[in-house]
């Protein structure tokens, strides 16, 4: 258990549940309502370039509110989010790893496909994770969550996702909207990693791909994939490995390509991806 026993898992991931849920509750109040919104970078440069990394004033009002919360519940426990330095905790303790909003540029244009994104990792392993997202396999909002050793849960439901028989051409997540010509399924791109990465622990994608993602993106999700038994490979030293834990010098500067979801189709993508080297 990554040196964390049951009773200590399950309290954590009630709490990030409890956090996904106010994140929710802060964005669904800020709907349809005038927002401040900054671009991260932006300077005097011309085109569309200059305006692609936006956050929001909830973003940051969000993350701030999490981390309080943290501060009360885990003084000990790091922190590392999108819109803050990292909070460097206790050296055996957890980390959590904090996307108010990931799909800030669907959310400020009230697209509804974004997601609030909790991960706790412990030794570089994600042992827990909680993902609102604005819709889902059962056509609402609600929370996508698992703990290591727990199967995958929505709303606190097990997750019992059947295919059709008869389907024959699957969907992808994809960094762009192109697929290679091999491949036998459909690419969507949502503009939401953690969402993508709740939609394929649930079935909805087969495979999804994510081409340099930032820890906070994908960190809540990994937990949801693996209690799915799905398969997570990462780009290190020219090759597609398992990724066993979060190497970084800094963990909150890894950022490396992943391909996340079932074994066949996973397998698949990276023979073409490779293909194409």
């Amino acid at each position: 258990m990554s040196g964390m026993g049951e009773e200590a898992l399950v309290e954590i991931e009630s709490v990030a549940v409890e956090l996904a849920r106010l994140v929710a509750a802060e964005i669904q109040t800020a709907l349809g309502r005038e927002l401040a919104i900054r671009y991260k970078g932006a300077d005097d440069r011309e085109g569309a370039r200059r305006y692609r990394d936006p956050a929001s004033e909830v973003d940051e009002r969000v993350e701030q509110l999490i981390r309080d919360r943290l501060a009360e519940r885990f003084p000990g426990h790091g922190v590392v989010g999108e819109e803050m330095a990292a909070l460097v905790g206790d050296p055996d303790a957890p980390v959590w790893v904090i996307d108010p909003i990931d799909g800030t540029a669907n959310f400020v244009n009230g697209l509804p496909l974004f997601a609030a994104s909790i991960g706790v990792i412990l030794g570089g392993v994600p042992v827990v994770g909680a993902l609102w997202c604005s819709t889902s396999h059962a056509l609402r909002s609600g929370v996508y969550h698992a703990r290591q050793g727990g199967r995958l849960r929505f709303d606190e439901e097990s997750i019992e996702l059947k295919q059709h028989a008869d389907l024959r051409r699957w969907l992808a997540g994809e960094p762009d909207a192109t697929s290679h010509p091999t491949l036998d399924w459909e690419v969507r791109k949502t503009g939401s990693a953690s969402l993508e990465c709740a939609f394929t622990a649930a079935g909805l994608l087969r495979v999804a791909r994510f081409e340099h993602p930032h820890l906070w993106d994908v960190a809540g999700g990994l937990a949801l994939l693996n209690a799915a038994g799905r398969i997570i490979r990462e780009y290190h030293d020219g090759s597609w490995q398992p990724l066993a834990a979060i190497e970084a010098p800094a963990i909150a500067a890894w950022r490396r390509p992943l391909i996340v979801g079932e074994a066949v189709a996973v397998d698949a993508l990276i023979r073409a991806r490779d293909s194409m080297r």
